[in-house]
């Protein structure tokens, strides 16, 4: 496995595993009061738009040429921080 593959794989599993942790943090959604229950959705609708948007950017990553991947891992690694920071912020508000 190349390097990039390598990457690439890594860079699936860390998103892979956020959605989970985001699909259990919905389902205890379903036992919250109503109106915190609204702001909860709100937000969970913005995490899974930010979720798809680092799995737009891996895909370029995994369509980029050998001389250009590189440069989008900066790129991929800052969404994806983006992600994980707001998935934590928003958990630990809850």
């Amino acid at each position: 496995m190349t390097k990039r593959d390598e990457y690439i794989e890594k860079m699936k599993l860390q998103l892979d595993e956020l959605d989970s942790k985001m699909d259990k943090l919905e389902a205890k959604a379903v036992l919250a009061k109503e109106d915190v229950r609204a702001k909860y959705k709100e937000e969970m609708t913005k995490l899974r738009e930010q979720s798809k948007v680092a799995k737009g950017k891996l895909q370029e990553v995994k369509a980029a040429g050998e001389d250009k991947w590189e440069a989008l891992v900066s790129e991929m690694e800052k969404v994806r921080d983006a992600v994980i920071h707001s998935f934590n912020y928003f958990k630990s508000q809850l």
